[in-house]
């Protein structure tokens, strides 16, 4: 399964190392790390990392329980940006965002699709399933590998493999928004990188 939806350019990293440094320190905040993504936008380079609760995935938390709150993300932020200076993985200059994802959430491993079983959710496929490349539907969790989607009425099986990218999709309705709130940190500027971050609203505009 490929990286989060990335609008504009997107420049490639190493996911696995890049992880190795993020990991511990979101770890040692007590959250741990959903999604990495780095991609152009208006403001530059941004380096968004998703966060939520430790633990969240193990005991099968819904978005609102898990989300994290603006004290973590600024923390995990200043512990972070020393650490990915030394590590030196990204050569150009960007923008690091800590943040909940909020509740349209990116699915990205087996276990967030058994989790988020009975919600509804996007799914963009390499190849076509049924005719489709893109399916919308409620989540059916996992049947061995293949992911199950039910879309008006039709039961589709997805291989795991062929899953692009995935999110949940959130419904418009009488409930109030999970996860919303929060705001944002003031940004810290370094030689490399402007620091931000914010618990659910994920877009920061800090220019050099």
């Amino acid at each position: 399964m490929n990286a989060s939806a990335q609008p504009k350019a997107s420049s490639t990293f190493d996911r696995e190392r890049l992880n190795a440094v993020i990991a511990p320190v979101v770890h040692a905040h007590g959250g741990e790390v959903v999604d990495v993504e780095l991609k152009t936008e208006t403001g530059g380079w941004v380096l968004r990392i998703f966060v939520e609760k430790l633990g969240a995935a193990e005991t099968n938390l819904t978005t609102e329980q898990a989300a994290v709150d603006l004290e973590l993300c600024s923390n995990v932020a200043r512990d972070l940006s020393p650490a990915l200076d030394v590590a030196d993985l990204i050569a150009h200059r960007y923008h690091l965002e800590i943040s909940s994802p909020g509740v349209e959430r990116p699915l990205r491993d087996r276990r967030d699709f058994s989790r988020f079983a009975g919600q509804k959710a996007k799914l963009k496929l390499h190849h076509a399933v049924d005719g489709q490349k893109v399916l919308v539907g409620i989540l059916g969790g996992l049947e061995g590998d293949d992911v199950l989607v039910e879309d008006s009425g039709r039961h589709h099986r997805v291989p795991f493999a062929e899953v692009s990218q995935a999110r949940l999709v959130f419904e418009f309705g009488p409930r109030a928004r999970p996860g919303k709130g929060g705001g944002k940190a003031p940004a810290a500027k370094t030689a490399g990188k402007t620091i931000g971050s914010t618990s659910t609203q994920p877009k920061l505009n800090h220019k050099k």
